[in-house]
């Protein structure tokens, strides 16, 4: 089960970073440029409803439903892409595709909650972490031989046969599992938080779409989000309240933060310190190392969880102020490799253990929608922050050091706040009580 729930999260973690790479060579080949964005941002807006309507289902009938309906979307979507004749029919699969993989990881989430004893989910969600990082390290090199000896349509046609594989392993260690049932009755207002997920969907791609300099785009896009996103969220994560609201909160500044400034570390060393892509990689690669790293010692409880999040939280700040130095020609570029691992080594201490958490403050039958919650959060505010920090940059022509200025205060942020996401007695308490404590 444990190989068959790693190789599912690999998958779509590989499907994720080989679209990227591949997308230029797709849109080039069938014609579509004007829709390249609209492939990833349609994408992004299916996975959001995805996970929104996966974390109720989850908890209404359980994880079995919903995860072999994201597995069928996720292939199908697949098949779909690889298939394609035309720009708009590669962008369908990729709705259902992003759909389908959203079903997936709110689904994995009630497994682990369900099937695994507490004191295991550490170091299934450092499997999981380990099993996003590692495709970040080979899988560029993959899908570049992929794309060079058998075409880009292998790129999407690949992942269903390796998917089945994982399917059948998943099939034969689920057998007999508490994987199906769940609430007595339906949660209310099921159709609202779905329809919210798809006006938060809409805002988070219009932010993509102005962080080019269209600041109306922004701005209503920013607007949509403050109107919808709090509807999805846990009551107080915009304050930060203690407990699940303070973990969810926290998650989001992390990945904004992290993934603002990391979208920007090719481009500064590759544009503004002169390097190589291939050199500049390296940097990214150094950080999935850390990541991982961090992520078995996390699942190994090295250190307790308060100190997981406070101390991966500055350490990520210091990786991202390492890193902005780089902007200025004085500092030395090579300091950009173990900024970098720095900075993976504290994402690898903090968002494993944000998971963890967030199955220790759910009550049982809302461990998906807390998921579901956890992973909305983590993609809406990501979004928000790469927007907002490309349009700095732009504003500030070619502006870098707006850019880890902006993403350090977020950081700095998370770290305030660390310490709320910790309830001092969740550890070893059954989950109403905790949900009571908090």
């Amino acid at each position: 089960m444990t190989a068959g729930l790693v190789a599912l999260v690999s998958l779509v973690a590989l499907e994720y970073m080989a679209v990227a790479v591949a997308m230029p060579v797709v849109a080039a080949e069938l014609g579509g440029m004007e829709l390249y964005g609209l492939a990833f941002s349609g994408a992004m807006a299916a996975g959001v409803v995805g996970t929104v309507l996966g974390g109720r289902w989850a908890d209404l009938r359980g994880p079995s439903a919903p995860l072999w309906t994201g597995v069928a979307g996720f292939s199908g979507g697949l098949l779909l892409a690889g298939l394609a004749t035309s720009m708009e029919m590669l962008i369908a699969g990729r709705l259902v595709q992003g759909f389908g993989g959203a079903l997936v990881n709110v689904a994995l989430y009630v497994v682990v909650a369900r099937v695994y004893p507490e004191e295991l989910h550490p170091r299934v969600f450092s499997l999981f972490a380990t099993a996003w990082v590692v495709p970040s390290m080979v899988g560029p090199a993959i899908v570049g031989v992929v794309l060079h000896t058998l075409g880009w349509r292998w790129v999407f046609l690949l992942v269903p046969i390796l998917t089945l594989i994982a399917v059948l392993m998943l099939l034969r260690g689920l057998a007999g599992r508490p994987v199906k049932g769940g609430r007595s009755a339906p949660a209310p207002g099921l159709m609202a938080k779905v329809a919210w997920g798809a006006v938060t969907a809409a805002g988070a791609a219009l932010m993509q779409y102005g962080s080019g300099g269209r600041f109306v785009l922004l701005i209503a896009g920013f607007a949509m989000l403050a109107v919808a996103l709090p509807r999805l969220l846990p009551k107080g994560t915009l304050r930060a309240v203690r407990g699940l609201p303070a973990v969810v909160g926290l998650r989001g500044l992390t990945a904004g933060a992290f993934f603002a400034a990391e979208v920007m570390v090719p481009l500064m060393l590759i544009e503004h310190r002169g390097l190589s892509p291939l050199v500049a990689g390296l940097a990214l690669t150094g950080g999935g190392v850390s990541w991982s790293f961090a992520s078995w010692l996390q699942g190994r409880e090295v250190w307790s969880r308060r100190t997981n999040l406070w101390l991966g939280s500055a350490t990520i700040a210091l990786g991202i102020l390492l890193m902005g130095g780089l902007a200025f020609a004085v500092v030395p570029v090579a300091l950009a490799y173990p900024a970098w691992i720095v900075t993976g080594f504290g994402m690898g201490l903090v968002y494993p253990t944000l998971s963890v958490l967030t199955l220790e403050l759910s009550a049982p039958g809302e461990e998906g929608v807390n998921s579901s919650a956890l992973q909305v959060g983590e993609a809406v505010f990501s979004v928000v922050a790469v927007a907002v920090t490309a349009a700095l940059f732009t504003a500030a022509g070619s502006g870098y050091w707006a850019v880890f200025a902006t993403a350090l205060v977020i950081t700095l942020v998370g770290v305030a706040i660390a310490p709320r996401a910790v309830v001092s007695s969740a550890r070893g308490v059954p989950a109403g009580e905790k949900v009571a404590a908090v």
